[in-house]
């Protein structure tokens, strides 16, 4: 035994490696998160290099979705879109969606249309080639402790959804939510959609309970539900109809969720 340690060391690693994915789930989830964000990190640099004739331009996101989605294949997730003819609109918007996991970045590439464009935390923008491959795709970058500054990006924003033709997708809870509810709605997304006088599109993504589970350390195979939700429209509204707009459309939401997280958490028992 000792000589065969001592000539095929890798063989012994590959082994143990291979043991220890398949009896140790905590292990097993920590090596799919880790090729998760090298994926991430590798598909970057392939974005940046593509990106350089465009320079920063919205339509390089179409770049990042296209590397994104084999992993859908990769990790066993079967996802499904439900209400994809409330897409299939060519004018600018505001597309919300509910935010839970990191892997929410693999789940929206599925149904995100050309020139959308994300709103995301500054910080993200110092994460390596992520961070520029993001830059390049048009991300627009807000810096949450500096309210005025970011009240001053979102009426750019506004300005520039007819002016661009953009879309523009933001995470209304403003952080991550793995209570399998959702956080109360900040208004952002709502006022934007507002000054700009273009509808806002809700978009629910299903809880990922039934194969992904942080705290248990738990990602097998599964089945995720997208579910598209007609269009709220917003023309003729004001600012004093934001608080109302929120919470409407946060109560949709919240009961399409439970509605789709249902039957995802049903067929996995």
């Amino acid at each position: 035994m000792e000589l065969f340690l001592l000539h095929y060391p890798f063989t012994c690693l590959l082994i143990a490696f291979l043991v220890l994915y398949q009896v140790k789930p905590a292990f097993r989830f920590f090596c799919k998160m880790t090729f998760y964000k090298l994926w991430l990190f590798t598909i970057s640099i392939g974005v940046m290099i593509l990106s350089i004739p465009r320079g920063r331009n919205a339509e390089n996101m179409m770049i990042l979705r296209t590397l994104a989605l084999p992993l859908k294949y990769i990790f066993g997730i079967q996802i499904v879109v439900k209400g994809k003819e409330n897409l299939r609109t060519k004018k600018p918007f505001v597309l919300v969606l509910n935010h839970q996991t990191s892997l929410d970045i693999l789940v929206v590439m599925e149904i995100l249309p050309r020139r959308c464009v994300p709103i995301a935390k500054k910080e993200i923008l110092y994460m390596g080639t992520f961070g520029l491959a993001c830059w390049l795709s048009g991300v627009i970058f807000i810096d949450r402790k500096r309210r005025e500054e970011s009240i001053g990006t979102l009426t750019e924003v506004a300005h520039s959804l007819h002016k661009d033709n953009l879309r523009v997708l933001i995470f209304p809870e403003g952080t991550r939510n793995h209570g399998g509810s959702m956080l109360p709605f900040k208004r952002g997304a709502f006022q934007l959609a507002v000054k700009a006088q273009v509808p806002i599109i809700p978009v629910v993504l299903s809880s990922y309970n039934s194969f992904y589970n942080r705290k248990e350390k738990r990602f097998t195979p599964g089945k995720m539900i997208i579910q598209i939700l007609p269009e709220v429209e917003t023309l003729g509204l004001g600012p004093d109809n934001v608080p109302k707009l929120t919470e409407q459309v946060r109560d949709s939401m919240l009961s399409a969720y439970q509605g789709i997280s249902g039957m995802t958490n049903g067929a996995s028992h």
